[in-house]
């Protein structure tokens, strides 16, 4: 009902907006575009309201915010970003972001939209993340649990692993989900070229070899890695008494 005011009210009305003069909500700030639009997005959206919230850099100077859709091209803008990758929620958006860049007549990047990543049975959620986090749930972003850079990396991920997963699975179009079992094969593949071999038994049980001399000791030769010709070779004790994991043993 407002679409015909005057620029000198409508500037009148932003000016108070942001001098406080209204209630939260009880004002907002819309674009002037095409109310008759297939796109809902491009029906005179809004670009400004009033929200007295405390932030984090300006504490409690502004009492309007703008909306996502007006502040998004504009701060790719600023920032000189070539290319705005976006999710495919986002696709309906793109006209709104490059109608406001070019009506505000500023460089313009390009957004481009993908499918999400979907992990099989992970959240990937930074809302639900961060509520984990702020519940102390988990210890940290870098819990080894999470499904985060820092705590892959404290799981042990390498950076090749994860690069290696990103390339097999590629950017789509299409909404999929991939198996956490793919992540650990690529983590196996890496490691199995650089890690080097070695042996532990976890839960020993000793074993007595009565045909074999008593103070004899033999050095075997071991590869480090058989991947890796350049890693070496270690030398692996052999004598009458030796230990064995316990659930090798049958009576």
């Amino acid at each position: 009902p407002f679409r015909n005011r005057s620029v000198e009210e409508n500037l009148d009305l932003f000016k108070r907006m942001k001098g406080g003069e209204f209630p939260d909500g009880a004002k907002v700030l819309r674009a002037k575009i095409d109310m008759a639009s297939g796109n809902l997005n491009m029906r005179d959206p809004v670009l400004y309201r009033i929200l007295r919230a405390h932030h984090h850099r300006t504490g409690d100077k502004w009492c309007i915010y703008p909306m996502y859709d007006f502040a998004h091209g504009q701060s790719d803008s600023i920032e000189k970003i070539t290319h705005s990758i976006c999710t495919l929620e986002f696709e309906d958006h793109r006209p709104l972001y490059d109608w406001i860049i070019e009506k505000l007549e500023i460089y313009h990047p390009q957004q481009i939209e993908f499918a999400r990543l979907n992990l099989g049975h992970t959240l990937l959620s930074k809302r639900k993340l961060l509520q984990l986090v702020k519940e102390e749930h988990v210890s940290g972003w870098d819990d080894p649990r999470m499904p985060t850079i820092s705590g892959m990396r404290r799981r042990g991920y390498t950076p090749e692993s994860i690069r290696d997963f990103c390339e097999r699975i590629g950017v789509a179009k299409a909404n999929s989900t991939v198996e956490m079992a793919l992540l650990e094969y690529c983590l196996r593949e890496d490691l199995n070229k650089r890690a080097t071999r070695v042996m532990v038994v976890l839960r020993p049980l000793k074993l007595t070899i009565i045909n074999y001399p008593e103070g004899q000791i033999e050095e075997l030769t071991a590869e480090n890695n058989p991947e890796d010709p350049d890693s070496g070779t270690r030398k692996i004790l052999f004598c009458r008494e030796l230990y064995i994991e316990q659930e090798d043993f049958m009576e």
